[in-house]
C-alpha cells in the first residue's frame, strides 16, 4: 500500500453515531489518485476463480450486497458506489462502510467516475433511480446518448459499454411503473432500456414482484431485471422464450408463477436507433417477459406461491422495548384518524378558490395479521400522516414503527442503519429493497452458472 494514504478508521463503540460526522467523502477525494493503485479498488478483496465478482451501483445501505451474500459466500463485492447528491451528509455511504468496510467503496458522483477505476467484475447490480430515460435530440455524450436530466441509466450504459470486459450478468431493480412510463408514451422508458442492453450484447428477462406474494413481510412491488451476456452458456440453454419466462428462467425458478387467466403472450420487436425508440416507441409491457436480439415476449402472470407468510405482527418489537416517542398521544390520535379516514369535503386554496376534495379511507390501525404496506421515504417523524404505518399494541395504545421494525420489513439485519437519526433511518428504508428477493434470485443464478459449466 502507498504509505502516504490517510487511513480511515471507525470508532469501536457499540454506537457509531460519531462516525456519521466523519468526512468520508473528503477522505475519498483527498486520496483519490493514491487509492487507484491501493486497497480501495479491489486488491484487498480476495477472490477465487469460483467466485462471482460483484460491482454494486447506487448501493444505498447495501441491500443487494446483503441479499447476494446471504445467497452464497461466493458472491464477492469488489467495488461499490454510493453518492447522494441532495445532501452534504452521506448517511448511506457511512452506514455501508461501517457494515461492510471501506475496501472497494466509492463515494463520488457516478458521472465523474471513469470506467477504468471500476475493477473487472462478473455481475453488475444496482437499484438505479427512476427518472427520465429518454434520449436527447442533441447527442453529445456517452457515445451519442444523453438523458435529458443527466439520468443515471445512461451511467450504467456507459460503464458497460466502456468496460474492457463486459460483465457476464446484470441484476437491476426499479419501481413497478417503469414498464408503463411515461404516461404520454407508455413503455418508452423500458423499451429504451431493453434496446440499449440488446445493443450491448445481452439477453434480458424481467418480472414485477410483490414481495408479500412470496411470503415476505412487506407489500412492496418492484420491477427486477436480470440480463445475461450473449456468449454465456446460460443463454445457449434458452430454447423457448415463453418457456423461459414461465418455467426455466431465473425469476420462474425463484418465484413460481402462472399465466394470468385469459391472457396470451404478446410478441413484438423494438426497432430503430435509440433516439428513434425514444421518439416513437410505445407499448405496454406485461409484468413478465424476455428480450432476445430486440425481440420481446411478454405475458401477464400471477404468483403460485403456497408457502408460509410473514405478517407485520410477527416482526414488531415487544411493547416494553419501544421508545416512548414512538407512541401517539391520546390528543393526537384523532388527527391520525382524520388523516387516514375517507374525505369528501370542500377545501379552499390560499387565493380563495374553492374545490371539492375526496379520497378513500386507509386502514387505521394497520393490520398485524397481514404483511405491511409499502414503506415510503416519509415514514419517519412524529407528525400525523396518511401513509405512515400505525399499529395498536396489546395495551391498546397506538404507535408508529421503529427503525428496527422498518429494517425487518425490508429483511435487513436489526440495527443495520443505526448511527443515523430515526428520521433518516426511515428514509433509507423507504429507498431500500426487500433483500429476500435478491437472495432468492442470487441462489438461482448461482445454480444456473454452476450447472452450465
Amino acid at each position: 500500500m502507498t504509505k502516504d494514504i490517510k487511513r480511515y478508521t471507525f470508532p469501536e463503540e457499540e454506537s457509531y453515531a460519531y462516525c456519521m460526522h466523519e468526512p468520508i467523502s473528503d477522505f475519498c477525494k483527498e486520496n483519490r489518485q493514491l487509492l487507484l493503485d491501493s486497497f480501495l479498488f479491489g486488491n484487498s478483496i480476495e477472490t477465487s476463480d469460483n467466485d462471482i465478482r460483484v460491482a454494486e451501483l447506487f448501493a444505498g445501505v447495501g441491500g443487494f450486497r446483503i441479499g447476494l451474500e446471504r445467497a452464497s459466500q461466493r458472491y464477492k463485492t469488489v467495488w461499490n458506489n454510493q453518492w447522494e447528491p441532495s445532501t452534504k451528509k452521506q448517511d448511506a455511504s457511512l452506514i455501508y462502510c461501517k457494515r461492510f468496510g471501506i475496501d472497494g467503496h466509492n463515494n463520488h458522483d457516478i458521472e465523474t467516475v471513469p470506467t477504468s477505476e471500476i475493477p473487472r467484475h462478473d455481475l453488475l447490480v444496482g437499484g438505479f433511480p427512476c427518472q427520465d430515460y429518454s434520449v436527447a435530440t442533441t447527442l453529445k455524450r456517452s457515445g451519442g446518448i444523453e438523458g435529458k436530466k443527466g439520468v443515471l441509466w445512461w451511467q450504467i450504459y456507459r460503464i458497460i459499454n466502456e468496460s474492457e470486459v463486459k460483465p457476464k450478468y446484470l441484476f437491476f431493480e426499479n419501481v413497478d411503473r417503469l414498464l408503463k412510463s411515461p404516461a404520454k408514451q407508455r413503455g418508452r422508458d423500458f423499451g429504451i432500456i431493453l434496446a440499449s442492453l440488446s445493443d450491448l450484447g445481452y439477453i434480458v428477462e424481467w418480472r414485477v414482484i410483490n414481495a408479500a406474494e412470496y411470503g415476505m413481510p412487506q407489500r412492496r412491488r418492484r420491477t427486477y431485471i436480470v440480463a445475461y451476456r450473449q456468449d454465456t452458456t446460460i443463454v445457449k440453454n434458452i430454447n423457448s422464450s415463453l418457456e423461459w419466462v414461465l418455467s426455466e428462467g431465473s425469476f420462474a425458478k425463484a418465484f413460481p408463477a402462472k399465466v394470468k387467466e385469459n391472457c396470451q403472450p404478446i410478441e413484438f420487436s423494438i426497432e430503430g436507433t435509440l433516439d428513434k425508440v425514444s421518439a416513437e416507441f410505445k407499448c405496454e409491457f406485461e409484468n413478465a417477459g424476455i428480450m432476445t436480439n430486440r425481440k420481446v415476449t411478454t405475458i401477464a402472470t400471477t404468483s403460485t406461491y403456497d408457502g408460509p407468510y410473514i405478517t407485520l405482527g410477527q416482526i414488531i418489537l415487544p411493547e416494553d422495548e419501544v421508545p416512548s416517542d414512538f407512541f401517539i398521544s391520546d390528543e393526537d390520535v384523532e388527527k391520525w384518524r382524520y388523516m387516514k379516514g375517507a374525505k369528501n369535503e370542500i377545501r379552499t386554496t390560499p387565493d380563495g378558490y374553492k374545490y371539492k376534495y375526496s379520497e378513500g379511507a386507509m386502514a387505521f390501525p394497520d393490520s398485524l395479521n397481514k404483511p405491511s404496506r409499502t414503506i415510503i421515504t416519509g415514514e419517519g417523524g412524529s407528525g400525523p400522516s396518511r401513509f405512515k404505518h400505525v399499529i395498536q399494541t396489546n395495551s391498546g395504545r397506538y404507535r408508529r414503527l421503529t427503525p428496527v421494525e422498518l429494517e425487518r420489513l425490508n429483511m435487513f439485519p436489526d440495527s443495520h442503519t443505526e448511527g443515523s437519526s430515526d428520521l433518516r433511518r426511515a428514509f433509507l428504508m423507504g429507498n431500500a429493497l426487500v433483500t429476500g428477493i435478491i437472495e432468492k434470485v442470487g441462489i438461482v443464478l448461482l445454480h444456473k452458472i454452476d450447472s452450465t459449466k
